[in-house]
């Protein structure tokens, strides 16, 4: 489509609302089939990662705080780059955007592969970053599939898909690794991304929802990357400089005092009538405040169980550690796949009648109660049995809470709420690893040990992992608590309350409500379902 023509659907033109009646089934599936497929590969070569650290810090010759950046700094590029990537989905079509990333998500998975030290794998992890903008893309292209009535399952789905992505890919990339050597998973990935990338080009249709004059915020990207790096960076290092060292107080200072503009011109944007990456508009309704810190919480308790129980599974008994090798900690984790697998299922389902505040606050207590549990785990079987209960308390939330954002905010928002969620996701696993990597660095058995995967190396002693767990379980606690600030969006106390009136907080209701315009359609954006004044007076949805 050339520019005109673009520019053109972007004005005066807008796509037909898919109904129950008028979607196209078949290809909607097709579609989450294939972001399925996406979604396992991309899982495939984090699966294969995480086991691999103690391997991967023994090959470079760096402490258990030092290796955690090749976790956070994948996820603080994520972070900055996420809204970046969205926003040229909306300008150049999402089909071609999500093509272009996936290319250089294997160019850098490429690279990756042939680090020959420690900063190199670093800056490589960097730019493999962009591999957690795959999601928010194929998301967008199926919301725009999909009837507002299908929005909770589609979501339960998705959360499902990671499930099954985390069950598969942790044995089959742990046993390549085991095997071949953590280098050859990388290199095993690149024909399975170049062959989605085709699949994408063949299959997927352009959306027809264009924004060609959005404007992206690069300098908001920048700022927020930079204030991110600076916070890692001091948590990361600040074992080996040391804490009161001018290197890392000078880092975390710099992080920190980055954030004031930030947010100057995150405010100048907004007032500029833009879309910042973090939009204080946005952020001023409950729902969406309440979502995004409920997410970050959740995000930073993900990254915390993932990374202190493969630490755990592979230390040594002397360390309060269970000996395993990289295949059976990889197959270790699946009991944690597996319940986010089943329970998201689940969740999509029962969310509808019982509404996601109950199946949110269920989830933040049953993952805080996993991660006690861990905790206090003495043995393997314990620990398989106790990561259940978090995966499965991590899912519930997760499935649930999303619908509280998506069912809220107004249709001319959604990309940019969902856009700057993802922020705030992956903000939360960009500073777990370093959290846990710190704790796992300062408090050690004392001595070297001499074979197994941490060969030459001093293992975390049993309280670093007792600490990391119970840090997790008070953050995921105190951050569920938030839940209850958020107004509810399903359940049969919200539909027995409004379903006799014609509208909802600026929206149809739920028994009635025909799908909303999604996200950039010129419908959304010229007013044509402009929120009017709900039950509770004011206007505007959420």
């Amino acid at each position: 489509m050339n520019a005109t023509g673009a520019a053109a659907l972007g004005s005066s033109t807008s796509p037909p609302v898919k109904t129950m009646e008028t979607f196209d089934r078949a290809y909607a599936n097709k579609i989450m089939l294939l972001l399925g497929g996406i979604v396992m590969t991309v899982l495939y070569v984090e699966g294969m990662l995480t086991p691999s650290l103690p391997t991967i810090q023994g090959d470079f010759h760096v402490d258990t705080a030092q290796v955690t950046l090749i976790i956070s700094a994948y996820a603080v590029s994520g972070v900055a780059l996420s809204p970046v990537v969205g926003k040229l989905g909306d300008i150049y079509g999402k089909r071609r955007i999500l093509m272009g990333t996936m290319l250089a998500y294997a160019a850098a998975v490429s690279v990756t592969g042939f680090s020959p030290n420690f900063t190199f794998m670093v800056a490589a992890r960097t730019i493999q970053g962009v591999g957690l903008t795959i999601l928010p893309l194929g998301m967008a292209l199926v919301r725009e599939e999909f009837p507002r009535e299908l929005v909770p399952r589609a979501q339960g789905l998705l959360s499902a898909l990671f499930g099954i992505g985390f069950a598969i890919s942790l044995p089959v990339g742990s046993f390549v690794s085991q095997n071949y050597g953590w280098r050859d998973t990388y290199h095993s990935a690149i024909p399975v991304v170049l062959l989605l990338t085709i699949a994408v080009f063949l299959l997927v249709r352009e959306s027809p929802y264009r924004r060609p004059n959005v404007k992206v915020d690069y300098v908001g990207a920048a700022l927020l990357g930079g204030a991110l790096a600076g916070v890692v960076a001091a948590l990361s290092q600040g074992q080996s400089w040391g804490w009161t060292s001018a290197l890392t107080l000078g880092f975390l200072g710099g992080g920190l005092i980055l954030l004031v503009p930030f947010a100057i011109w995150e405010r100048r944007w907004t007032q500029a009538k833009r879309e910042p990456i973090v939009d204080p508009r946005l952020l001023a309704e409950r729902n969406v405040a309440v979502t995004n810190a409920v997410l970050t919480v959740a995000g930073l308790g993900m990254y915390m169980a993932l990374f202190a129980l493969i630490y755990r599974f592979e230390a040594p008994a002397v360390s309060g550690g269970f000996s395993q090798n990289i295949l059976q900690a990889g197959i270790d984790i699946v009991p944690l796949a597996l319940a986010m697998l089943v329970v998201a299922l689940i969740a999509s389902v029962a969310v509808s009648r019982v509404g996601v505040k109950p199946l949110a606050l269920g989830g933040a207590a049953l993952t805080s109660l996993g991660f006690f549990l861990l905790a206090s785990a003495t043995t393997l079987n314990q620990s398989l049995v106790y990561e259940f209960v978090t995966g499965a308390g991590i899912a519930l939330l997760n499935a649930s809470i999303i619908n509280m954002l998506v069912l809220t905010v107004d249709p001319k928002d959604m990309g940019q709420a969902t856009a700057m969620n993802n922020v705030f996701r992956n903000l939360g696993g960009s500073v777990g690893a370093p959290i846990v990597g710190a704790l796992l660095a300062a408090y050690t058995i004392g001595f070297v040990v001499p074979s197994g995967p941490y060969a030459g190396l001093s293992p975390p002693s049993l309280h670093a992992f007792q600490y990391a767990f119970e840090i997790a379980a008070i953050v995921t606690l105190v951050g569920g608590v938030a839940v209850l600030f958020g107004e509810e969006v399903l359940g049969p106390r919200r539909h027995a309350k409004f379903a006799h009136l014609p509208t909802l907080r600026g929206r149809p209701s739920a028994a009635a409500e025909p799908p909303a315009p999604l996200p950039g359609s010129p419908s959304a954006e010229a007013g044509a379902l402009a929120p009017t004044a709900g039950p509770s007076g004011r206007s505007g949805a959420g």
